[in-house]
């Protein structure tokens, strides 16, 4: 299957549940966890407008550990409570940050980035099974619509973590 340019809608709601059906549509026949992940990062890289990363840690051994990404390199491991998305990992919650450079132990990956949105994606009994990290170099680029709606896309991505 190949990429077919989508023309994503300006209307959040519309967006993410367009978004929902291009990452149901690109999973359906991933042979591989990694293979499917992989591909969602590039789905998310290619639907959000002025972003610089989008990606996953996984919840490996008591770590978060980086996953398939668009961007620049990052840090592959991350302890509960380091930085947004060992945060978003302890407090089993999103986290949504418009000034990346005013959140307490930011980490660095991409100087350029100012804003980020970090949603956990659970298992069924409420466990983080890992997290959707997206980056932008806008400020308050995200905001709770787009953590309610990558939260519903979070829940296609549990099965592949």
């Amino acid at each position: 299957m190949s990429y077919v340019e989508v023309t994503y809608p300006a209307d959040k709601p519309a967006f993410y549940r367009l978004l929902e059906q291009q990452m149901q549509l690109y999973l359906a026949a991933a042979p591989d966890p990694v293979s499917a992940l992989a591909n969602a990062a590039a789905v998310l890289s290619a639907a959000f407008a002025d972003i610089n990363w989008a990606g996953f840690y996984l919840v490996r051994g008591g770590r978060l550990v980086l996953g398939p990404f668009q961007g620049k390199p990052a840090v592959m491991e991350i302890r509960s409570g380091q930085g947004v998305c060992g945060t978003a990992w302890r407090e089993k919650q999103a986290q949504i940050v418009r000034d990346v450079h005013c959140f307490p132990g930011h980490i660095a990956c991409d100087c350029s980035s100012s804003s980020e949105l970090v949603v956990p994606v659970f298992d069924a009994n409420g466990n983080v099974l890992g997290l959707i990290d997206i980056d932008s170099a806008a400020p308050g680029r995200f905001d709770d619509a787009d953590a309610l709606g990558l939260s519903a896309v979070a829940d296609i991505l549990a099965a592949f973590m």
